[in-house]
């Protein structure tokens, strides 16, 4: 019974030791090897196992950080609001290290997100970048009631473009933040705008993407049910 005990013993501390030190997180030869296909890919299994309460990266992430202490090598980069219930470490089953995150509300761009998503693609190699709106959203609900308030003013103005189009050919009710759909409408609306603002006003990015290295995608994120759905 000793043997048994001290058998079991030494092969949990190897089990440890093989998840503590295996090669779990992205590497400069793995994130070589990523295509933009492939890194959709896995944030949509990522995603999937999330939603299915099946996730598995957030067991291993302290143990990761020896790992990637290092050096980086993600393979996506998102633009996502600062919503608490939207964090893409655990909505898509991320390794410590796997993805760049710009948050800000409403998940618009700037000069500085846009500089920051240079970087994760151009100088860092990340081959993904993912636009994540999410529903029942603050920022998009302040831009549908046209809000003013301090700072916030300028972030929401970025979304009113959204709104306008929306509101043009709106015929299902309120067009403000007590109806749901239109809320909706607009996020996605905004998601479709922050893309193309990035295209437009990243000349980096954009010779990126036409050379096939990068791929941006838009997504939306329900905080109802975990579950993320990509445009395509």
């Amino acid at each position: 019974m000793r043997h048994s005990s001290a058998f079991w013993i030494l092969f949990l501390i190897f089990a440890s030791f093989e998840i503590a030190s295996g090669q779990t997180v992205q590497t400069k030869e793995s994130q070589a090897k990523m295509t933009p296909h492939l890194a959709l890919a896995r944030l949509k299994d990522g995603n999937a196992r999330f939603a299915a309460g099946n996730a598995q990266s957030h067991s291993k992430y302290r143990a990761e950080v020896t790992e990637t202490g290092k050096g980086q090598y993600p393979f996506a980069a998102f633009v996502s609001c600062i919503d608490s219930r939207v964090d893409v470490d655990y909505i898509f089953d991320l390794n410590n290290g796997d993805a760049f995150d710009a948050r800000v509300v409403g998940g618009i761009v700037d000069s500085d997100i846009l500089g920051s998503l240079e970087y994760a693609t151009e100088e860092a190699g990340a081959k993904l970048v993912v636009v994540l709106g999410h529903s029942h959203c603050g920022g998009i609900k302040g831009a549908c009631d046209d809000l003013h308030m301090g700072n916030l003013t300028g972030a929401l103005a970025k979304i009113r473009p959204a709104v306008q189009t929306v509101a043009k050919d709106w015929k299902d009710g309120e067009m403000n933040s007590k109806n749901d759909k239109f809320v909706d409408a607009v996020m996605r609306e905004n998601v479709k705008l922050v893309m193309k603002n990035i295209r437009e006003q990243s000349e980096i990015i954009h010779e990126l993407e036409k050379k096939g290295k990068i791929m941006i995608v838009g997504a939306a994120y329900d905080v109802e049910t975990g579950k993320v759905t990509f445009f395509e």
